[in-house]
């Protein structure tokens, strides 16, 4: 909704800034002047002592010199409440006196309906507040006793309690309101007989607020203990959604806006104990799994909320779900961190048993997301076999596809490497985790197969063994260059990009700032950035090579250059994979021959020499390449020799 800007003027004109400021600092009157609308006060968005913050009421405008926080009328609600620009208007103008313009006769139908529904579930609230002090509800105080909530905690969180009898219908009709709005309310049942019955009855009373602060519904617990259901939550309606709101939302964001950490708990009891103990910025969801657009207004009070899990295998089935909706959102900035509390307890539990000093320990010790995932996909598995290793990387492969932000996924992916080596008692890998090494995926334009572009000519290849290029590091320079040049093709190959295997320092730390690079950002952009962070000669010395000015990757076809760099990455996957393999049948060899071994030292020579496809001279092939396959080769015809000399 677009509102009018007559509106927001007038608006701004009824409220001067420094009175909406006002009501969150103290001036220091000795700086201000207020003949020129010039205010300056301690910062309410950092903790100082000093008098930093500056307003201009005749702008309307506010800047703190310590943190540079800075914005209009509408900005300070958003930032010091922790609300959106539509509920900072809201808010503004219901402080101001003014109603809100609706959208259009249907609209303001509508709103007007809310509104009455709103005033009826505000006054079954009291109604309910008030038969907590009845003789009816001495059981429901004496629970609330045991569960140890003060008279304060009580009135705080308005706490009533819903008798056995009948009486809220009764008591909203005898006020003149009538069945249509109770039962819009969600207050009353129709039972087929065509009896009307309170739906709340012999139950502990909770009122659910939105945002704002408006009754929108009540959650009740049973006092029978042969109920159906241990906890009864108001049905959805007109102003109740369960899946778009939290308990205690607007106090915990208020909280939050003042640095305590956003906690989720699993019910109001929960709550409750966490904000009687101090951690007022606790919320719940309201009887049903948390949803994605809960996970949105947690991200909005801020960016990493925590989640208290119960310590039994139910918190921990319910914190899974949590962390599988929320992978596909998250992304840097945005995330969640997990509580994990000791088996069989629950924050109301630890609370009142060993005090808040242990709740905070447990917030203190929360876990990232990652470390719940993991944990999921290695507890009760064995891996005593390459298809168990291969069945976990296959897993995480796909655990790994569901995040959609390309730079997180890289990171996650980097943090499942070094968990997974640690899992298999390998060193700290320098490749990606298996499955998610370089795989060159064909490139199919328009659905129809686009043969590799032609190998660079004659003159080109010895234009590049008269210059004593070194076969990789040629094939590292085009591939390396190509992404410089196209930063479009950056996702396409941002495996490959990961890892030590390139041949020189140079080319490692290039891959790696490539690997951090915005895919959206343009050629020059890149470059300079590069630039800064490796110096504009150690980008120039791959980006001069006449092998790379001359090849595919050089041209402004996006189409080729992708090509190009898939096929330079190509051969030099086959590269590393042969060298790898060469190695571990040498360490193999060097363990104890026998002759299956044999046999596999030659294939891996022979798969070494079909990746370097060149002649074995000092031109075609690097020093160490070479060196690699003479040391093979010897070490092969000695075994064969020792072993035919044996027999």
């Amino acid at each position: 909704m677009r509102l009018p800007d007559s509106f927001l003027d007038d608006l701004r004109n009824r409220l001067s800034l420094s009175a909406v400021v006002g009501r969150k600092v103290i001036w220091d009157m000795k700086k201000t002047n207020q003949a020129k609308g010039d205010w300056w006060a301690p910062c309410p968005f950092h903790q100082e002592k000093s008098a930093s913050f500056h307003v201009d009421d005749r702008k309307g405008f506010y800047y703190c010199f310590g943190c540079q926080a800075k914005g209009n009328l509408f900005g300070f609600v958003q930032e010091s409440e922790n609300v959106g620009f539509m509920e900072a208007v809201e808010i503004l103008a219901a402080e101001a006196g003014m109603q809100m313009p609706a959208r259009d006769p249907k609209a303001a139908e509508k709103a007007d309906r809310r509104t009455q529904l709103a005033e009826v579930v505000e006054q079954a609230s009291k109604w309910f507040r008030l038969q907590l002090s009845t003789g009816a509800a001495a059981e429901a105080r004496a629970y609330l006793e045991r569960r140890g909530l003060s008279a304060q905690t009580l009135d705080r969180f308005e706490i009533g309690y819903a008798p056995s009898a009948d009486g809220l219908i009764q008591a909203l009709g005898a006020k003149g309101i009538a069945w249509d709005l109770i039962d819009g309310a969600g207050l009353g049942v129709a039972e087929e007989d065509g009896r009307r019955r309170d739906r709340f009855i012999h139950r502990i009373i909770f009122p659910i607020r939105d945002a704002r602060g408006r009754a929108i519904a009540f959650g009740g617990r049973a006092m029978n203990p042969n109920a159906k259901a241990k906890y009864l939550n108001s049905p959805e309606t007109e102003l109740f959604d369960k899946g778009a709101n939290l308990y205690n939302l607007g106090p915990a964001r208020a909280a939050a806006g003042k640095g305590q950490p956003l906690v989720v708990a699993e019910g109001y009891m929960d709550v409750i104990a966490l904000a009687q103990a101090g951690f007022e910025a606790a919320v719940a969801p309201l009887g049903t799994a948390v949803t994605e657009r809960q996970l949105q207004l947690l991200w909005r009070v801020t960016p990493e909320p925590l989640i208290a899990l119960d310590g039994d295998a139910a918190g921990q089935r319910a914190g899974l779900r949590v962390a599988d909706l929320a992978l596909p959102l998250i992304q840097a900035g945005q995330s969640l961190r997990f509580a994990i509390l000791p088996e069989g307890r629950d924050p109301d539990d630890l609370i009142r048993e060993e005090g808040r000093s242990a709740m905070q320990a447990v917030l203190d010790d929360a876990k990232p997301m990652l470390s719940l995932l993991w944990q999921r996909e290695i507890e009760g598995r064995a891996f005593d076999s390459p298809e168990r290793r291969a069945m976990l990387d296959r897993d995480l492969r796909n655990m790994l596809k569901r995040i959609a932000d390309p730079m997180l996924r890289r990171h996650y992916g980097d943090e499942i490497a070094r968990l997974r080596a640690d899992l298999f008692g390998l060193a700290a890998p320098g490749a990606p985790v298996a499955g998610r090494a370089f795989s060159p995926r064909p490139y199919r334009p328009g659905g129809k197969w686009t043969p590799p572009p032609a190998p660079p000519s004659t003159t080109a290849k010895a234009s590049a063994l008269a210059s004593g290029a070194r076969p990789d590091l040629m094939l590292e320079q085009v591939a390396l260059a190509g992404l410089v040049l196209h930063p479009a093709l950056l996702e396409d190959f941002a495996d490959a990009l990961e890892g030590d295997h390139w041949s020189s320092p140079d080319h490692r730390r290039l891959a790696a700032a490539l690997s951090a690079a915005d895919p959206l950002t343009d050629s020059q952009s890149l470059r300079a950035t590069l630039g800064d962070k490796l110096g504009s000669d150690g980008l120039e010395s791959v980006l001069s090579q006449s092998h790379v000015r001359i090849s595919p990757v050089a041209r402004a076809d996006l189409d080729q250059a992708r090509l190009c760099v898939r096929d330079a990455l190509t051969k030099l996957a086959a590269r590393w994979g042969a060298d790898r393999e060469a190695r571990e049948a040498v360490q193999d060899f060097n363990d104890g021959a026998d002759e299956a071994l044999t046999w596999r030292l030659a294939q891996a020579t022979r798969r070494r020499h079909e990746a370097l496809r060149a002649p074995r001279d000092d031109t075609s092939m690097s020093e160490d390449s070479a060196g690699m396959s003479d040391y093979l080769q010897g070490l092969l015809d000695t075994k064969v020799w020792e072993k035919t000399r044996r027999k």
